[in-house]
């Protein structure tokens, strides 16, 4: 099942270098785990609901072993720091659902729990 890193960052009005160098050197750290960027940064948003103030990074990959090891690969390890820095965010590792997914199976099942009837 594909699975996602989905980031939130607060990015500063102006780049420090190290944020840059992260861009330059990311990718190459993703080619091994077969993520691929989904979104990055969002520039064209349309913002529907609430507020939005961080950017989206959206990475896909094949599983989230795949998500997790480069999450914990040397080569990405080293290069946290220069975006941390730099720039407040959040990362978090998600699967995604499987094909034929549906949303009122889901809906019934929890409306089972929370009535004690699962």
């Amino acid at each position: 099942m594909t699975a996602y890193a989905i980031a939130s960052l607060h990015p500063t009005a102006v780049l420090h270098e190290e944020v840059f160098q992260y861009m330059e050197r990311v990718q190459a750290t993703l080619d091994p785990f077969d993520g691929r960027f989904l979104i990055h940064g969002a520039p064209e948003r349309d913002v529907k609901e609430g507020e939005w103030p961080a950017s989206v990074v959206l990475v896909g990959f094949p599983s989230m072993d795949h998500a997790r090891r480069w999450y914990d690969s040397a080569a990405y390890q080293e290069l946290i720091p220069l975006r941390a820095r730099h720039m407040a965010g959040d990362l978090q590792l998600i699967d995604g659902v499987a094909p034929g997914y549906d949303p009122a199976t889901t809906a019934a099942a929890l409306r089972a729990a929370s009535h004690g009837t699962a």
